[in-house]
């Protein structure tokens, strides 16, 4: 009897432990993808990718944040990427006469606006971009023109409003726009040029909506890297952007296609 007993307990224990290997076990053959996107979408991308992790559990992301420019110089200089997704289509284009990206997988996903925000409140709130004095401002932050897309857009509004020359002693560059956020949040610059959708995870002070005909139209395109060993896995994530489900999820952190 004690020997019947000792091997139903056994038994117990041996499936009860079976049981839980198994529901630990990870997916096999899981795959990574190497993904370099623009830093206004550092926000949306934590979501982006829990989601498509979600449904595709053989494949594992990793990101790397930065400016436009300086992420295609980097994939330029052979940094191992398998996706890209730029905040304008001048680093993509780039890529693509260099051959370094797949022409036929290159897709747009979204769009922005450019804001013009300040440092606590401010009595031009709710101005137009033409009616605003920046002789008044000490300093404003926009990306690096050089390398950041939301610097060359903010770049092209000054120009067109004929003041670029005039306030070069103003400005102060930032190496993506996630920085210039920084500069205005922390006040130590009193103005700066960001994204619309960064309003959304800041609690910054919007001034005004810019005009879009002040400055060429702020298009995201992705594109899978001509070097990638993961082709297969980075073409699901670039047909996963263009989902109803994922465009959900951008538009709630203000982007919209």
């Amino acid at each position: 009897m004690k020997y019947i007993l000792f091997s139903i307990l056994l038994f117990s224990i041996l499936s009860l432990t079976a049981c839980s290997n198994q529901d630990s076990q990870e997916p096999v053959n899981k795959k990574e993808l190497l993904i370099s996107s623009a830093a206004s979408l550092s926000n949306v991308m934590t979501e982006l990718v829990d989601t498509f992790e979600e449904k595709n559990p053989t494949i594992t992301i990793s990101l790397n944040f930065g400016g436009s420019g300086k992420l295609a110089q980097q994939i330029q200089q052979g940094a191992p990427v398998d996706v890209f997704l730029s905040a304008d289509q001048k680093w993509m284009d780039m890529l693509d006469e260099n051959q370094l990206i797949v022409s036929e997988s290159r897709v747009e996903f979204a769009e922005n606006e450019l804001v013009l925000v300040g440092s606590g409140e401010n009595d031009i709130k709710g101005y137009s971009v033409q009616d605003i004095d920046f002789n008044r401002f000490d300093q404003i932050a926009i990306g690096n023109p050089d390398s950041v897309p939301a610097g060359s857009y903010a770049k092209e509004v000054l120009d067109s409003l004929g003041i670029w020359e005039n306030i070069q002693e103003k400005l102060i560059y930032a190496k993506d726009v996630q920085q210039v956020l920084t500069y205005v949040e922390s006040q130590n610059t009193d103005i700066g040029f960001v994204y619309e959708s960064d309003l959304y995870s800041s609690g910054i002070n919007k001034i005004t909506t810019i005009d879009q005909d002040w400055y060429s139209p702020i298009v995201y395109p992705a594109a899978i890297m001509a070097t990638s060993n993961a082709f297969t896995e980075a073409e699901s994530f670039i047909s996963f952007l263009k989902t109803d489900q994922a465009q959900a999820i951008l538009q709630n952190h203000g982007f919209y296609n």
